[in-house]
This record gives structure tokens, sequence and C-alpha cells, in this order.
């Protein structure tokens, strides 16, 4: 996958990969209240547009991520599939 310059992020894909293939896997609500716990408030529309690459994630953002999906910040920054 080449990255687009129109991208605000290059985890997206990532993040609903990681979601899709959590045993069970996890909703989008389910990573928003994850992630609430860990003090980032985000809604549903926010978490779709991460995965869309249309909301940027910042640097802060992305061990909470992370650890909300049980995967390392590494594989969240990897390219491709």
């Amino acid at each position: 996958m080449i990255f687009s310059m129109k991208k605000k992020n290059v985890i997206g894909t990532r993040v609903r990969k990681a979601r899709k293939a959590a045993k069970p896997p996890i909703t989008q609500l389910d990573l928003v209240a994850r992630l609430g716990l860990q003090k980032m408030k985000v809604d549903q529309s926010i978490i779709s547009k991460i995965e869309n690459g249309t909301r940027p994630v910042y640097d802060y953002e992305l061990p909470k991520i992370a650890r909300a999906l049980k995967v390392t910040v590494g594989w969240l920054l990897e390219r491709g599939g």
C-alpha cells in the first residue's frame, strides 16, 4: 500500500485490523470505552475517522490506542496490511 498524502495518519488500517482480529472482535464503541478508561476522550465517529485516515493521530494517543487494542505501537506504525 502506498501512503497517500491525503491520509492524515498511517495507523488507521491497522487499528481496524486489530479490532476485527481480536477474540471476540472489538467494536468501535468498545474501543471508545477502552480509550475512555485511559482518559482519551473520543467517540465512535472519531474512531471511524482514524480508521479511514481522515483524522490525525497524535503521538500521545498512540500508546493508548495500542494498549486498548493489545498491540504494540511498532505494530500500529508498520506499513501495509
